[in-house]
């Protein structure tokens, strides 16, 4: 069972690389070997002692000279389908005629000015997200942002596997079905097959901070680019505290055998094994998906593994149409970008406030960030009201406000003295409501509830 070829001549064809080819291969011969990739907790120690970023000095003198050795990679590869969009999700707006995307650009505007060191910034897209990034950014042609293709790193595309015979699967009647995204791990094929990772290191930069597009607490701090330029390790992770509300994902811990941090999903873990994984005092802290890379360090690493780091391999199981679960069944393998930790002797991980972590996964993480509890600043940076004590509110909508258009009737209250939120049904809130304290909203008509304008604290409302 299986053929290579069938999959290396459709991914030539379709116009992937060496990097990206080698890369699958090592992942597709990982699955007919049935690899399973489980960690047992046996085998792990949790991570203790580790360095926080509380502990890090402020950036000093040499803030300018790392910062022209320095590139920002933002992972933009996603459509944001699971909250109803149809183009990138960095383009969705955060407030009135400002989204992701222009955030992103203002923060590295800003380092410029600032430091007077011309930061780097690539972003990492997709085929489905290229054309739509690419235009908006026109609108900085004027601030040194003008050749698109001085900022695209392009994602590359796998094919999918017949989950029957293991060949690369056929679906005639949309051909785009047939292919995949790698996962972020494909990061380290793209910049190799690309000729950015050899570009960067000709052109002096030496240092790549890489985070999701749509975390806005990932910014690059020039203390803690001083800091890993300092520590001399080839890797390192922001990591944070799991809470509650993390237990099911992945977290940080030590190898036994090697002494080596690595990343363990909940794939990974034996089902006898699932008590100890979400014991968040045992295993105290998760990854955030951003990471410092040092570029001169990565390619001597992939010299040493021949080219592809040896990534863990992540199987899914789904059909060729993912809106049709009658359609083939098939396998879908990706490679996460956090998992590298585990490839580099003398990785590290820093520990972070959790303010450095604010991703925007739906549509009740975006109403409070389009809410007065958050602030946006002018160099693209955002935080929590200074008043929240860091500790964002805490908002549960009802399936009602799962799409970003059926989120817009809502209307935006003010949520800054807000510690939680529910709403269920139909609502709409006219201008000048502000929520205080705990609140929920419970409408059972089909009828949209209007909150009028005044305060509402610690009370139930309901029709």
């Amino acid at each position: 069972m299986g053929n290579f070829a069938a999959f290396e001549t459709k991914m030539t064809a379709a116009g992937m690389g060496d990097a990206a080819i080698r890369a699958f291969r090592r992942n597709y011969e990982a699955l007919l070997r049935n690899e399973t990739g489980m960690i047992p907790e046996a085998t792990i120690s949790s991570a203790r002692g580790l360095a926080s970023s509380e502990g890090i000095a402020p950036a000093g003198a040499a803030d300018a000279a790392l910062l022209s050795q320095a590139v920002v990679i933002k992972l933009n590869g996603g459509l944001g389908t699971g909250m109803g969009l149809q183009g990138p999700k960095s383009l969705l707006a955060v407030r009135e005629g400002v989204n992701f995307l222009d955030l992103m650009v203002r923060q590295i505007l800003d380092l410029r000015k600032t430091s007077g060191a011309n930061v780097r910034l690539l972003l990492m897209n997709s085929f489905s997200t290229s054309g739509d990034t690419l235009a908006h950014l026109e609108k900085y042609r004027s601030a040194g942002l003008a050749d698109a293709l001085e900022v695209e790193l392009m994602q590359n595309q796998i094919p999918k596997i017949d989950a029957a015979t293991f060949e690369p699967v056929e679906w005639p009647a949309d051909p785009d079905h047939e292919w995949c995204p790698p996962g972020h791990g494909d990061l380290y094929p793209a910049l190799v097959g690309s000729g950015w990772l050899d570009r960067l290191l000709a052109e002096g930069v030496k240092y790549a901070f890489v985070s999701n597009s749509d975390n806005l607490g990932a910014i690059l701090d020039p203390a803690i680019l001083a800091y890993f330029a300092e520590s001399g390790a080839p890797f390192l992770m922001e990591v944070t505290r799991r809470t509650a509300a993390d237990r099911k994902g992945g977290h940080l811990a030590v190898r036994k055998s090697d002494g080596r941090l690595l990343l363990r999903e909940v794939a990974q873990c034996p089902e006898d094994d699932v008590g100890s994984f979400q014991d968040i005092d045992l295993h105290r802290y998760f990854n955030t998906n951003s990471l410092w890379l040092r570029l001169d360090l990565l390619k001597k690493q992939l010299a040493t593994d021949s080219g592809v780091l040896p990534l863990p391999m992540i199987r899914n199981n789904k059909t060729v149409d993912p809106r049709d679960k009658k359609s083939t069944a098939v396998v879908q393998l990706e490679i996460a970008m956090g998992a590298a930790i585990e490839c580099f002797e003398g990785a590290a991980a820093l520990d972070v406030p959790r303010s450095r972590f604010a991703p925007v996964k739906t549509t009740a993480d975006l109403l409070a960030l389009r809410s007065d509890a958050y602030e946006v600043l002018d160099d693209g940076q955002v935080r929590l009201a200074a008043s929240r004590d860091g500790v964002p509110p805490n908002i549960v909508l009802s399936d009602d406000y799962k799409l970003v258009d059926q989120l817009d009737p809502l209307g935006i209250p003010s949520l800054i003295g807000c510690d939680s939120l529910r709403i269920s049904g139909p609502v709409h809130f006219n201008d000048g409501v502000v929520i205080e304290g705990e609140v929920e909203i419970n409408n059972t008509t089909p009828e949209r509830m209007i909150v009028e304008a005044g305060i509402y604290k610690n009370q139930a409302m309901g029709l």
